[in-house]
């Protein structure tokens, strides 16, 4: 296969062409670190692209979701997944990986399923990637931000160099650079709607997919600008040449360990130039790239982060406990702190604080997503689910839980639990093993979960030929008008009004608490 950079051989497995490691930026090491992505050296002879290239810099891995950790800057590098057939040009998605824009990887994330569309859909071609992370990745600081090029939000500056490789190369590729759906689950997705918001991404892609999204709100230029020059004075760096010369062990170290991030860390924020406006005020004011949008969250968000604090607290580990559940609402709430506990008494969630804690910090989130889906649907064709299905097997240990009637911990629809419906087999990062919830013991989807990937690998295929995931009409999966109706992606696929979502999620009592800055 030829690229404009030299050509590339990969392999077929499956009746999938795989394409794996195919540099699209320079390696931003030395002086091209916190630059913005370089143009690729074309190389000479045929590139080998059968195995997965470096990860980026990471340390904080989030238990078992990601890993291992990496110190190696020259990580710009993507995959390429897409059928052998010839003749008409296949959609393009390109997936951005999550991992709170600190973590995360390419290697997990087998695209070959997406790319044939599964037995329902359309064939595509698949393109995913590793981008600058964590401070590598984001970092706004005096010194740097004065050179007089793009700054800041070098990861988002990333994912647009491969939106630019995509338009060059991806019709050698099958695929058709007039239909580039750019998608991703957690922070990809978070990054997705930064992208959504760049006029410098405008024209690169037409189609947007939110998988735990949309975005309600980023981080302001004020407090990355802070949090940097912190991370500078804590470097011992008075100047740029200082910040280039520190190893990536040094910069890790500062960054945080394997269970937490540093007070440094700020992810996307609004610079001014890469991502002008906050979200809200880009969605209420119409002043963003318009496109067909497909979005929603999972019905237990809140999961996969109590899963990661009881992962670090052993061994042995220990579940939450209600005196913890409470003192964690009153540190996030403050004065709203006795508002939220009598709204979510743990007595109401047969006395297990992991249940009501899940509902605690996964209902707000489920509210916003509706707030921002209610903005775009009058404006663009939006598509809304809530993805409800809570048998998926997880990729963390089996944990206690002596107030669950399980003994053990309640995954249920956990932050995650859809990727493996779309990407097959997905299981976290090099320490995750899927174990059913129930027994645990280690198990992929089955039976009628086969089906529902099957729906929803079509849904996306189909959203990134279209602009509508059911391919033509209004079904299974309706168009919204003021934020709903939802796709519940549950096994069987129903269908679930705004008014019962705001009942489950209980929206009236979250949206007054619930700011958006403009």
């Amino acid at each position: 296969m030829t690229t404009s950079d030299g050509p590339v051989r990969g392999f077929n497995q499956g009746g999938v062409n795989i394409f794996l490691g195919i540099p699209y930026a320079a390696p931003p090491v030395g002086n091209l670190r916190w630059q913005p992505p370089q143009p690729v050296k074309r190389w000479h002879g045929v590139l080998d692209a059968t195995k997965f290239a470096n990860t980026c810099p990471q340390v904080t891995e989030l238990g078992a979701f990601a890993g291992p950790s990496s110190t190696n800057e020259d990580c710009l590098y993507l995959n390429v997944f897409t059928t052998g057939n010839k003749g008409k040009k296949k959609p393009v998605i390109v997936w951005i990986h999550g991992g709170g824009n600190v973590d995360g990887e390419t290697n997990d994330y087998d695209a070959s399923k997406l790319a044939t569309g599964g037995p329902m859909g359309t064939q595509a071609v698949v393109v995913t990637l590793n981008y600058r992370l964590g401070l590598f990745g984001f970092l706004s600081e005096s010194h740097l931000n004065s050179e007089g090029h793009l700054w800041g939000n070098y990861g988002i500056l990333d994912q647009q160099a491969v939106l630019r490789w995509v338009r060059r190369n991806i019709a050698s590729f099958g695929g058709d650079p007039t239909k580039v759906a750019l998608g991703g689950q957690s922070a990809g997705a978070q990054d997705t709607g930064a992208n959504v918001l760049s006029p410098l991404a405008r024209g690169l892609f037409n189609r947007a997919i939110y998988q735990s999204g949309p975005l309600p709100s980023l981080a302001t230029a004020a407090l990355a600008l802070s949090r940097g020059n912190a991370f500078a004075a804590a470097a011992n760096c008075s100047n740029s040449s200082c910040l280039r010369k520190l190893s990536a062990e040094r910069i890790l170290q500062l960054q945080g360990t394997p269970n937490a991030n540093g007070p440094y860390i700020t992810g996307p924020f609004v610079d001014g130039s890469i991502i002008p406006i906050q979200p809200e005020a880009a969605w209420t004011s119409g002043n963003y790239n318009k496109m067909p949008t497909m979005g929603g969250r999972v019905k237990d968000e809140g999961n996969f982060g109590i899963s990661i604090t009881e992962y670090f607290s052993g061994p042995p580990q220990t579940a939450i406990t209600e005196a913890q559940y409470e003192a964690n609402v009153t540190n996030t709430y403050g004065a709203n702190a006795a508002a939220v506990l009598a709204q979510y008494p743990v007595g109401n969630y047969g006395n297990d604080p992991q249940i009501a804690y899940d509902r605690v910090t996964t209902d707000p989130g489920k509210c916003q997503a509706l707030h921002v889906l209610s903005l775009w649907a009058p404006v663009i064709p939006t598509y809304s689910y809530d993805f409800t299905y809570q048998n998926t097997p997880y990729y963390f240990p089996q944990m206690p839980n002596v107030s669950s009637p399980t003994g053990h911990f309640r995954a249920l629809a956990y932050h995650t639990s859809d990727i493996q419906f779309v990407f097959k087999n997905w299981h976290g990062g090099n320490l995750g093993v899927n174990l059913d919830q129930t027994s645990g013991q280690p198990r992929e989807l089955q039976g009628t979960e086969i089906a529902l990937s099957d729906q929803l690998v079509a849904a996306w295929t189909n959203f990134a030929n279209t602009g509508n995931p059911n391919g033509t009409g209004n079904s299974p999966w309706p168009k919204a008008t003021t934020g709903g109706p939802f796709l519940q992606q549950d096994i069987p696929l129903a269908s679930e009004s705004t008014t019962q979502y705001r009942a489950n999620y209980k929206c009236d009592f979250w949206d007054p608490l619930l700011s958006y800055p403009m």
